[in-house]
């Protein structure tokens, strides 16, 4: 637990000097803008300053690694076993070394796509590489989770709630790159889930230090599950209404046109038989 608690600390710690840090780069020089932040754009739940603010923290390991030679495969096999890793820790309830072991898998899941950009070696295969990795860890965090919640129902709950919008979203977006027509943006993508659910490991030994109510201890873990399962699950099923609807009008140009007309003949005999 004194692990867990000084490693907590020191990511607290890390974060707001790395604030600060960027803070000021931003006054001195202006946002350090990332063509993958660009790319994502900006949700009600995560801001491009965050995401940017990352990005230009990781940039001296991206290319430490370059030098060293490490391949953006490399990269994501280093991403996969932390993230295996921290599923394990944080199933028998390390939460400070599982989010300092998260934290690292996270980077190296940043790092790789701009390794493979910087050394010319983007393909088709290391996409599906890297999104077969980013699906595993992830499932490896939540199930780990649930495991250390197992006899707390509530928490257990929310941790299924959270693995679902995870993999639902994920597919809504892979269905419509299949499909081919545009993935639509929404809420809680990898990005800002992969944010709460560290930051809410990474400060819970904080909240079980300061505090000896069991529910409360919990109460970050707690309210990034619900955020990410209902946030998650309400943005997969946008998604794939809207995957849906551009399907339809594909295949059937007028399909929206026919669908507003008889919308509207339905509001008007509504309004007709309330007279």
């Amino acid at each position: 637990m004194r692990i867990d608690l000084a490693l907590s600390l020191t990511i607290v710690a890390a974060a707001l000097a790395g604030g600060l840090a960027y803070a000021v780069r931003v006054l001195a020089r202006g946002r350090a803008r990332h063509a993958r932040v660009e790319k994502e754009g900006e949700s009600a739940f995560l801001s491009k300053g965050p995401m940017e603010m990352l990005y230009w923290f990781m940039q001296p390991a991206g290319h430490a690694a370059l030098k060293l030679g490490v391949t953006a495969n490399m990269m994501t096999v280093m991403s996969l076993l932390l993230g295996l890793a921290a599923g394990v820790l944080l199933a028998f309830g390390h939460f400070g070394i599982a989010a300092v072991v998260a934290t690292i898998s996270a980077a190296g899941d940043a790092l790789d796509g701009w390794i493979a950009r910087e050394t010319g070696t983007s393909s088709d295969a290391g996409e599906v590489f890297d999104a077969a990795v980013d699906r595993y860890v992830e499932l490896a965090f939540l199930a780990g989770l649930a495991f250390f919640f197992r006899d707390r129902e509530l928490v257990l709950c929310l941790s299924m709630l959270a693995l679902g919008g995870s993999f639902m979203v994920s597919y809504a977006t892979a269905k419509a790159e299949a499909m081919q027509v545009p993935a639509p943006r929404g809420a809680m993508r990898r990005t800002e889930r992969a944010v709460y659910l560290t930051l809410a490991i990474a400060i819970t030994p904080i909240f079980q230090a300061l505090s000896h109510d069991a529910a409360w201890s919990i109460a970050p873990i707690a309210f990034a599950l619900a955020l990410v399962g209902v946030v998650g699950n309400a943005s997969a099923v946008r998604r794939l209404a809207a995957v849906s609807r551009a399907l339809r009008e594909r295949d059937d140009p007028h399909a929206e046109a026919r669908e507003v007309e008889e919308a509207e003949h339905s509001n008007a005999e509504l309004h007709r038989l309330a007279r």
